[in-house]
């Protein structure tokens, strides 16, 4: 019989003392070891990870690639499978992942995606119709690893490289609740502006005209939140009001910028 392929699970969170629990508990099955870093929580977030086993370890808030490459190097193992506090590995997921690693087949591809479901405050899992991202969160370190960017944190194989598909989906509940939807709306869409300033990216003044409707067009349709009825509303509104905000915030620091030049020239 094969020996089962040992992973690495690791998980990084902040303020995630309602979350972090299930997400630990979802890939109990699989897991070598669970390691979670943590970037300062001034809730239980520490206590409940370590209360399910995992190793837990502080680092200060670098970015999200940053936190994840840094997360990488504390696995003991090559084979990584990464989850935010706020996913969970649905059974279905957990039992593929479990068999993939008693078998050759995990070696069939260093890199694997699996399909990110929405799942809201009010659901139990995802909705048939539920929106998701498909990205790599299973994969072989030493064959690639999380880019290093503070705002996009993605897997990055190279070029040529074999990537496989998961068959069962992970759960993805990323919203507590509205209040905590437009808290993280702000934090992200000022993340998200300052990489556009980073890269040197200047917005065409046009799109703060049609950046809100598209992007509610976008959430409302092409995601189908439609078929959420009125929550499918709310849910559009929001995203479309986050797109906006980065724009917004980005054309403000241009303002903000000429100024500064015009009073130095003065």
């Amino acid at each position: 019989m094969t020996a089962a392929t040992p992973i690495s699970v690791f998980i990084i969170a902040h303020n995630e003392e309602d979350r972090i629990g299930r997400a630990i508990r979802s890939v109990e099955s699989f897991a070598d070891e669970v390691i979670v870093v943590d970037s300062g929580s001034t809730d239980e977030t520490v206590r409940v990870a370590e209360s399910f086993g995992a190793r837990v370890l502080v680092n200060p808030w670098p970015g999200y690639g940053p936190q994840k490459r840094f997360a990488e190097d504390l696995c003991r193992n090559d084979w990584l499978f990464n989850l935010d506090a706020d996913e969970a590995a649905t059974p279905a997921l957990a039992a593929e992942i479990k068999a993939l690693a008693a078998s050759v087949a995990l070696e069939n591809a260093p890199f694997w995606r699996v399909r990110i479901r929405d799942v809201f405050a009010h659901e139990s899992e995802p909705a048939p119709w539920a929106y998701g991202y498909n990205q790599i969160r299973l994969y072989d370190r030493s064959k690639g690893r999380f880019s290093d960017s503070p705002v996009h944190d993605t897997v990055r194989p190279p070029e040529g490289a074999r990537i496989a598909q998961l068959k069962a989906a992970m759960a993805h509940r990323s919203i507590r609740s509205v209040a905590f939807h437009v808290e993280k709306m702000n934090r992200y869409s000022t993340m998200q502006a300052d990489d556009m300033a980073a890269r040197g990216r200047r917005i065409a003044r046009w799109r703060l005209l049609t950046e809100f409707p598209f992007a509610f067009l976008k959430a409302y349709v092409v995601r189908r939140y439609a078929l959420y009825g009125w929550w499918g509303l709310v849910i559009s509104t929001n995203f479309a009001y986050t797109r906006f905000l980065r724009l917004a915030k980005a054309y403000e620091a241009e303002l903000l910028a000429q100024s500064e030049t015009r009073g130095t020239s003065q």
